[in-house]
């Protein structure tokens, strides 16, 4: 009989590569690593790892045992959370991922919210962009994922950078939670910084300061339908830095709505951008982890704090 606890060492070790790194993982020993994949592969019958002085790696049977494992354990972990909360023994944990302007906007009123309504579910939040928070939930490595994605991604040529549909939430719960203008970030001196409204194509000789891959994909995109390539002189992922750089008249730029509600522009002024360019708020989840309350309700306040 497979265990789950066997089953989260075979993860462990497929991930980090190693029984010594699996051990530090799980915060056990290597033997007891070592003892528990040999009792694994003692109960299905087969090997399931190939070990080499120079490398560890799984067998064919190995792979598809790994593959289900991220299921079964997500399921177990949803079974568990919502019996104890049943049981009245916790009210439940949540791991929270969220991009970083999400999470200093919806995120701190949500989970506000939610202490006051639910004093001993315990939320952890870590900050990662799509689609890495989406695999993150997909990999069981959170319960809820705060994301986001642009109108273009609804259209059947929208592509990531693997070629891939952009769009590739069908296995999973989808809460809308609003719809993010992206607005124009201009230095304080600009010709058109006093402007109400900003056609893209009027800023197709400026420089460009971009975001996040999917919003530099986004910009590209945006920029081409209106006749021209932008030409990106700086990227990165920090907001407040995207604000200096155009305060310091080094390029013009396209931020979220949600973005400025917590940072203070200082030297930029913001303009309405035509036609207009928008993403979808959503959060995620499994629909496992739907039915469990502390995942429920998290979900609800996260929906609350985007109708303020």
């Amino acid at each position: 009989m497979i265990e789950a606890r066997h089953l989260r060492v075979l993860r462990a070790v497929a991930a980090t590569g190693s029984f010594s790194a699996a051990a530090r993982e799980l915060g056990c020993t290597q033997p007891a690593v070592s003892q528990q994949m040999k009792v694994l592969e003692a109960s299905v019958g087969t090997t399931l790892l190939i070990r080499t002085s120079r490398e560890m790696r799984l067998t064919q049977a190995g792979e598809v045992l790994v593959r289900h494992a991220t299921g079964i354990l997500s399921g177990l972990t949803a079974a568990e959370e919502e019996v104890a909360a049943i049981a009245g023994l916790r009210a439940g944990r949540v791991r929270l991922v969220s991009f970083p302007s999400g999470s200093s906007t919806l995120v701190p009123a949500a989970l506000a919210a939610l202490r006051a309504a639910h004093p001993g579910t315990r939320v952890s939040l870590v900050d990662a962009e799509p689609p890495r928070s989406v695999e993150m939930l997909r990999d069981g490595d959170c319960d809820v994922a705060l994301a986001f994605r642009y109108d273009s991604v609804h259209d059947d040529s929208a592509r990531d950078s693997t070629g891939a549909a952009a769009e590739e939430w069908g296995d999973l719960v989808v809460r809308p939670l609003l719809s993010d203008r992206l607005v124009g970030l201009l230095p304080e001196g600009h010709r058109l910084a006093g402007a109400e409204t900003v056609s893209i194509a009027d800023l197709a000789d400026e420089s460009w300061i971009a975001g996040c891959p999917r919003c530099r994909r986004q910009l590209v995109d945006a920029c081409e339908k209106a006749g021209f390539t932008p030409r990106i002189d700086f990227a990165t992922d920090d907001y407040p830095a995207v604000i200096g750089l155009v305060g310091a008249g080094l390029g013009v730029a396209f931020l979220p709505e949600l973005a400025m509600e917590s940072v203070l522009p200082k030297a930029a002024r913001t303009v309405t951008v035509e036609p207009a360019v928008r993403r979808e708020i959503v959060a995620l989840t499994l629909p496992d982890l739907a039915r469990v309350p502390a995942v429920a309700a998290t979900l609800d306040q996260l929906e609350r704090a985007a109708a303020r």
